[in-house]
C-alpha cells in the first residue's frame, strides 16, 4: 500500500516584477500558512518516508516548513515538477523508489490540480496555495500508479475553516 499527500506551495510575492517565476519567495500569508498546514498535517499522525519537491523557491521553502513538524527526513527536489506536464508527472510517480510507502509531494498549479484530477478519485476544481490532496494507492509498487486501485483519504487547505 502506498500513499501520495500533494501539497501545492504556499502563496507567493508578486511584488518584485524582476523575480523570475522560478525565483519568487513567499509571502507573508504563505509563511503564515505553510507552518500551519504542516501541523494539520502533522496531526494526522501519517508516516512519511519521503519529501520530494519542485526546486522552485517558493515550493522549496514550503517544503523546508513543513520539515519542521516532520524530524529526519531530507528533501529530494525534482527539477521535472517545476512547469511539469501530466505525462511527466505520471513519469515522476512512477519512479520513485518502492521503499517508500508514504510520500509528500511539493509542486505548483495548474499541474498538481491536473494530476490530482486524472487520478479519478475525487477531483477538485482548484488546489489552493498550500493545499494538501491525499489518496491511498493499493499496490506496492509506485509503478503501477495509473492501474492501481486508488482511494481518497483527504483534502485540505488554509481556508478551510480550521483556523
Amino acid at each position: 500500500m502506498k500513499t501520495l499527500i500533494l501539497v501545492r506551495h504556499a502563496k507567493s510575492s508578486w511584488t518584485d516584477a524582476s523575480v523570475s517565476d522560478f525565483d519568487r519567495k513567499l509571502n507573508d500569508r504563505g509563511k503564515h500558512d505553510a507552518p500551519v498546514m504542516a501541523k494539520r498535517l502533522a496531526a494526522r499522525e501519517l508516516t512519511i518516508d519521503a519529501f520530494i519537491s519542485s526546486p522552485a523557491k517558493r515550493a522549496k521553502k514550503t517544503a523546508e516548513i513543513f520539515t519542521g513538524e516532520f524530524k529526519n527526513i531530507d528533501i529530494q527536489l525534482i527539477p521535472q515538477l517545476y512547469e511539469a506536464s501530466l505525462q511527466t508527472w505520471f513519469a515522476v510517480i512512477e519512479n520513485l523508489d518502492d521503499q517508500y510507502n508514504s510520500v509528500v509531494v511539493f509542486a505548483h498549479n495548474p499541474a498538481i490540480t491536473d494530476f490530482v484530477n486524472a487520478m479519478d478519485v475525487f477531483p477538485v476544481f482548484n488546489i489552493p496555495t498550500c493545499g494538501i490532496y491525499a489518496l491511498k494507492i493499493h499496490t506496492n509498487e509506485w509503478s503501477q500508479l495509473q492501474l492501481a486501485n486508488k482511494e481518497f483519504l483527504f483534502f485540505d487547505y488554509p481556508k478551510n475553516g480550521k483556523d
